[in-house]
């Protein structure tokens, strides 16, 4: 059996599905292969970010958080409750309806736009022929006119804590813990890492994150960064920098964490659950044949140009198999331009303005160059900041703690950076990076009207006091 279409998807999460329905949009014959499986066994659209990433771990910290807040955090607002308790399994079903109904809705859109959704493997064979192999075993080759690899990433491995899925879990097991563990720990205080250990810790969990680093989030602004660790801490999240972890044993029910300072010296924990979050490495088993003239490079990523173009013509690779931050939206957005680009369309994606978002509370975000990156640039730089403390939207709702920075250009005030830990940081970041990709300056935010009394104006305030302008707190004088 032999088939021909003008795009073969190789993947359908947020890179492959957008790809593969902005191409039928643009009246070519698409096919996208899928090899996730439901539990049930049935194919499923949504790849990691639907099934086991950014939706079903959001749908937790929106559930832990509510519990915190109900049992934490309402007595200043005058509201007594009595006895709150949480209900593990409710909190893990709604999790699975919330994924079921975003998958499932992704297979209705292909059907809206004429994409043809195959469960199974796909493997790049050469001349842009595809091996499509289905979960019952069936056999053909598809033809594409052009092909987009968009297989996605997995966990990375440690030899040092293997997982074995019950006692060690890796982020994926992290989403069906069934009972809150006394002790939690947590290898890796990135971004996977602080939403995991947030999630468990608010429902109870003594969590320790124990971190190789020496430097909390290291590739974040470091004044944020600063001001995150503060936080967080308060919390009561044990964040334990330039740890790292040398070998673990399972004893009684128990994991055993042996770990190394930078120091040089060893200690040892105890933990009733272990999560490892050490990164994602690109998913490439499997993926292409000897014969089909892609390579990977170093890290184990294929290697594309600014367009997403492998080195093979007519075939492309998207999201977190190519260079840059593994985020969902970053390949989303490489998936319309590749696609716009097959049908002739001149499309380019400014990677210099992609967001990134820790979902925390407070929410930890970022567009744009840091203060470090600009000073080592050379080029001069003027800096405003404003705290939510001062924000009367965040004291109404008593959710202070944050603050926004933005860096802008000396000479042209040309807004470049802003970096946001705060209540709504993810949306607040978003208005800012529209302004960026029109070239704004801090002077036209600060006079554009925000409404009032809202969280932005603490953004609005921010640009004012890049230039020493700010209404709502002191400036700094400048030298």
């Amino acid at each position: 059996m032999s088939e021909n279409f003008d795009v073969i998807v190789i993947g359908s999460g947020p890179a492959g599905y957008v790809a593969a329905i902005r191409a039928a949009q643009l009246g070519m014959s698409v096919a996208c292969i899928e090899k996730w499986r439901s539990k049930d066994g049935r194919g499923i659209n949504g790849g990691t970010c639907l099934n086991v990433g950014c939706i079903p771990s959001k749908a937790l910290l929106d559930s832990s958080h509510r519990f915190h807040d109900t049992k934490k955090e309402l007595a200043v607002h005058g509201i007594s409750t009595s006895e709150v308790s949480i209900d593990i399994g409710a909190m893990m079903a709604r999790k699975e309806k919330i994924v079921s109904q975003l998958t499932g809705g992704i297979g209705q859109l292909f059907k809206a736009n004429g994409v043809t959704g195959l469960y199974g493997t796909g493997k790049l064979l050469a001349n842009k022929q595809v091996e499509f192999t289905s979960h019952v075993g069936a056999i053909s080759v598809l033809n594409g006119g052009h092909v987009i690899l968009a297989s996605g990433s997995l966990p990375i491995e440690i030899p040092m804590a293997p997982v074995d899925g019950s006692l060690i879990v890796d982020s994926t097991g992290a989403l069906e813990i069934e009972t809150v563990p006394r002790r939690l720990g947590v290898i890796g205080a990135g971004v996977i890492g602080l939403e995991l250990g947030s999630v468990w810790a608010r429902l109870g969990s003594e969590v320790v994150l124990l971190e190789a680093l020496d430097e909390f989030l290291s590739i974040m602004d470091k004044g944020i960064a600063r001001e995150t660790l503060k936080i967080f801490t308060k919390q009561g999240l044990d964040i334990r920098l330039g740890a790292r972890v040398v070998g673990t044993q399972i004893n009684d029910g128990e994991v055993h964490v042996n770990y190394r300072t930078t120091e040089g010296s060893e200690h040892t924990e105890v933990f009733d659950k272990l999560i490892v979050c050490v990164g994602r490495r690109a998913y490439t088993t499997g993926l292409f044949a000897d014969d089909s003239g892609i390579q990977l490079d170093e890290r184990g990523t294929i290697p594309v140009n600014e367009q997403c173009e492998t080195g093979v013509p007519g075939v492309y690779a998207v999201g977190d198999l190519v260079r840059g931050p593994m985020l969902a939206h970053k390949g989303s957005e490489e998936g319309v331009m590749v696609a716009e680009r097959i049908a002739g369309h001149s499309a380019q994606l400014n990677y210099a303005i992609v967001p990134n978002v820790i979902y925390t509370h407070p929410e930890v975000a970022s567009v744009g160059e840091t203060e470090e990156q600009v000073k080592a640039s050379g080029v001069p730089y003027n800096v405003g900041t404003f705290p939510f403390a001062a924000s009367g939207r965040a004291l109404a709702a008593n959710d202070t703690d944050g603050m926004v920075k933005i860096i802008a250009d000396a000479n042209s005030d040309r807004v470049l950076g802003c970096h946001i830990v705060g209540p709504s940081a993810a949306d607040l970041v978003q208005q800012v990076a529209i302004a960026m990709e029109f070239g704004s300056s801090s002077e036209d935010l600060g006079m554009t009207v925000f409404g009032h009394p809202t969280l932005s104006e603490t953004v609005h305030e921010a640009a004012l006091a890049v230039n020493g302008n700010a209404i709502h707190k002191a400036n700094r004088k400048r030298g």
